[in-house]
């Protein structure tokens, strides 16, 4: 069958260890297997799908290709994000015309695979008064959360300080005892963060270090977005009285 104007030939590649959540690397090499040359809108990008194939994660990071003539060939380092949370997943490449359509809409062929999606196992960091201290599952929880892939991880305080210190009305929104908030709007205080992120620090909340959610890249589709989560199970303890 005769090639159409947009089609790629997909040749050898690699991919590095995935984990939940975190960036990784694919080698890939393919070549212009179509009728007319490539330009800037050509790029290669992913989805994550489930066994049966159902798309999980639609549109992945794009990586750019260099111009390519009908019969030339390259050789890229793609950019990944890894699913939430860790398991068995399937991996397509795909080239995407942008603001047009995607190679395999025009009937072309994705490079596909499996992938097992690891748990993340970075260090993490809290910036913890020496008033604060961890519950006895607070440890527990932000290890199985970080591993699910979440790169920061929030959660409530328990005021203690009596007749003489009261609950501050800023605290609030930490109550303990609800699960997982999505978009949980307020300051996180005092987060579990994986190293290499870094986080805007905001004013304090009744003393406690309060920093702003992680945001969306400036350009999402060239740089990952790290994931984090409020869960009012994960709870810190503030003794007021010896500060």
């Amino acid at each position: 069958m005769a090639a159409g104007p947009l089609a790629v030939r997909w040749h050898d590649w690699t991919l590095a260890p995935v984990h939940a959540g975190a960036a990784s690397i694919a080698t890939v090499a393919l070549e212009n297997g179509g009728t007319v040359a490539w330009n800037s809108e050509i790029r290669l990008s992913y989805h994550w799908l489930d066994e049966r194939g159902n798309p999980i994660v639609w549109d992945g990071l794009r990586t750019s290709l260099p111009p390519l003539a009908p019969g030339e060939r390259t050789e890229v380092r793609a950019s990944l994000q890894g699913p939430i949370p860790p398991g068995r997943y399937g991996l397509a490449f795909d080239l995407v015309a942008e603001e047009r359509a995607w190679f395999a809409e025009l009937g072309g062929d994705q490079l596909r695979t499996l992938v097992e999606v690891a748990p993340r196992d970075d260090r993490a960091h809290v910036d913890l008064p020496a008033w604060v201290e961890r519950d006895a599952a607070w440890q527990a929880r932000v290890d199985a959360t970080h591993a699910e892939g979440y790169a920061v991880v929030a959660g409530a305080i328990a005021w203690r300080g009596g007749l003489f210190h009261p609950r501050p009305r800023t605290l609030t929104p930490y109550e303990p005892g609800s699960g997982r908030i999505p978009s949980f709007p307020h300051p996180l205080l005092c987060p579990s963060v994986i190293e290499g992120v870094h986080l805007e620090r905001l004013p304090d909340v009744a003393g406690l270090p309060a920093y702003a959610a992680p945001s969306e890249p400036a350009v999402p589709a060239y740089a990952p977005s790290e994931r984090w989560t409020y869960d009012g199970r994960i709870v810190l303890i503030a003794h007021s009285d010896r500060r």
